[in-house]
C-alpha cells in the first residue's frame, strides 16, 4: 500500500487538544486547511517534547541564520478555539519529525503513524513511497511558537500534581509514596 502524506503548506489552524476529562483525556494534534481536516492521536509526553523542541530549533535557527523569531507570544496569537469536530483519527503518532526549511523560512513539522518495526531515518521529512503515514505542516515562527504555547497549556490543563511526589491528584484522593500511602484529596 502506498505512503500517504497530507502536507499543510498554509494551514489555517494546527493545533494540540484533546478529547476527555482530566486523567482519561486522548491527545490530538490537528491540522486544518481549507475544507481539510486531518486528527492524529498523540502521547501527551509527545506533545510536551514537540512544544519544548520547537523553541530549542527556533533559537537555534536565531543563532545560525540570524533569522527573526520572536520569543515572545501575544494571547491573541495563540488559538483558543476547541479541537474542530468531528474528531476522526487518521492514525498515531510514532514518530516525530523536525526541521528548518531555509527557503520558505519555515519550522516543519512531521508526524509519522506508529509501526510494528523500528522506522529508516530517511522517511522522515522526505517523500519516499515507502515507510508510515504522515501529516507534514509548514509553520512560520510565529505560528510555530504560538503552537508550543497552545500545546503547553494543553499539557498543563490536566490534573494538579502533588506539591510532594509529583504525581496527579484524582478528585478521590491521592495515595502519595512520600507519606506512606496516606491518601491526600484536594481539599488538603
Amino acid at each position: 500500500m502506498a505512503r500517504v502524506i497530507h502536507v499543510f503548506r498554509q494551514p489555517d489552524r494546527f493545533i494540540a487538544g484533546t478529547v476527555g476529562q482530566p486523567g482519561d483525556r486522548t491527545f490530538y494534534l490537528q491540522a486544518v486547511e481549507s475544507a481539510r481536516t486531518v486528527s492524529v492521536t498523540i502521547e501527551k509526553q509527545q506533545v510536551a517534547v514537540l512544544a519544548e523542541r520547537i523553541g530549542s530549533l527556533l533559537e537555534e535557527v536565531h543563532r545560525r541564520f540570524g533569522a527573526e523569531v520572536d520569543d515572545r507570544v501575544e494571547d491573541d496569537d495563540v488559538d483558543a478555539e476547541p479541537l474542530q469536530v468531528p474528531v476522526e483519527e487518521e492514525f498515531r503518532v510514532g514518530t516525530m519529525g523536525l526541521g528548518w526549511d531555509a527557503e520558505t523560512r519555515a519550522v516543519v513539522i512531521e508526524l509519522l503513524a506508529a509501526t510494528e518495526g523500528e522506522v529508516d531515518e530517511s522517511v522522515v521529512l522526505d517523500d519516499t513511497e515507502d515507510g508510515p503515514d504522515a501529516v507534514r505542516v509548514f509553520l512560520s515562527p510565529t505560528e510555530a511558537r504560538a503552537f508550543a504555547e497552545r500545546a503547553d497549556r494543553v499539557v498543563n490543563a490536566g490534573r494538579k500534581p502533588c506539591p510532594l511526589c509529583g504525581e496527579p491528584l484524582d478528585p478521590e484522593g491521592h495515595v502519595c509514596p512520600r507519606q506512606n500511602g496516606y491518601r491526600r484529596s484536594e481539599e488538603d
